[in-house]
């Protein structure tokens, strides 16, 4: 059955899969953008309405992160704008091991429409789409937290947990916690790029201290280098943070992506040899 679905955060990491997916399987989609027709702008609540009118269901991805001071808000007047367009389902991505997520998944869970909570360990995107790239580039890769160990997952399976989600009525009322099948730390991480790329990298243990420091000096955005804080402090080695799940292979009938087979496809895209090739 066809639906009308709002995917908000449609071009970024699982939302612009999600909306590939669902197009697949001859879905209706709405992209949920500031650029968008009509826009969708988390910092103004008054463009929440329209981008949801005539939309059956949804899926919420809050820019940067639900952590944040704010995400609460804007969260709560989201579910409202929702319940007030009628729409019959809410898929929210969060974050495993957030406390300040889980109070914006309630709000979700309490707002009276069917809803699928998807808590996401940290993304394998990270290394090639996201924060970690300019330093894999460099060549000197500089982190705290170096021995903790993170059960990174594919945005590819969060996006198919999602459409999953979203088209069938078995999952409303579920949080699923998606993890990779195996934990791996920051200097296996290193090793595996290195190796799949052909080139060398530099792994280097710091401080949080450090690390933040050193991003305030290269102009990070405050709210950005606030985010990177939290999750370091907060949630990568937070207690149970490290738990592999079983939820990707519960929901997809599959086992989850091997960091492995991210990082050969990831490598034959040229992602990582960016620097090499501008340098020649």
């Amino acid at each position: 059955m066809k639906s009308n679905i709002l995917v908000i955060g449609g071009t970024g990491k699982t939302g612009r899969r999600v909306v590939e997916k669902l197009k697949q399987q001859g879905q209706n989609v709405r992209i949920g953008t500031r650029s968008g027709s009509p826009a969708f702008d988390w910092n103004d609540p008054s463009t929440y309405a329209s981008a949801l009118r005539g939309i059956d269901k949804a899926y919420i991805v809050f820019y940067p992160d639900l952590a944040v001071p704010g995400a609460k808000v804007a969260i709560r007047s989201l579910a409202e704008a929702a319940k007030n367009e009628g729409l019959q389902k809410l898929v929210l991505l969060s974050g495993k091991g957030e406390r300040e997520a889980e109070l914006c998944e309630q709000i979700i869970m309490q707002s009276g429409i069917d809803y699928t909570i998807v808590r996401a360990s940290w993304f394998m995107q990270n290394f090639s789409e996201s924060f970690f790239l300019d330093p894999i580039l460099a060549g000197q890769v500089a982190l705290p937290k170096s021995e903790a160990k993170v059960p990174y997952v594919h945005a590819d399976d969060i996006a198919s947990v999602v459409v999953e989600a979203l088209l069938n009525e078995k999952h409303n009322g579920q949080v699923y916690q998606l993890t990779g099948s195996r934990t791996l730390t920051f200097p296996e991480v290193m090793e595996t790029i290195a190796k799949v790329s052909v080139r060398e990298i530099q792994f280097t243990p710091t401080s949080l201290e450090e690390y933040i420091s050193s991003l305030e000096r290269l102009g990070v955005p405050e709210d950005f280098v606030w985010l990177l804080n939290y999750l370091f402090s907060n949630v990568l080695d937070a207690p149970g943070n490290n738990v592999v799940t079983s939820d990707v292979e519960k929901v997809l009938g599959r086992k989850p992506i091997d960091f492995n087979t991210y990082a050969e496809e990831t490598a034959k895209t040229g992602v990582w040899n960016q620097a090499i090739i501008q340098s020649i």
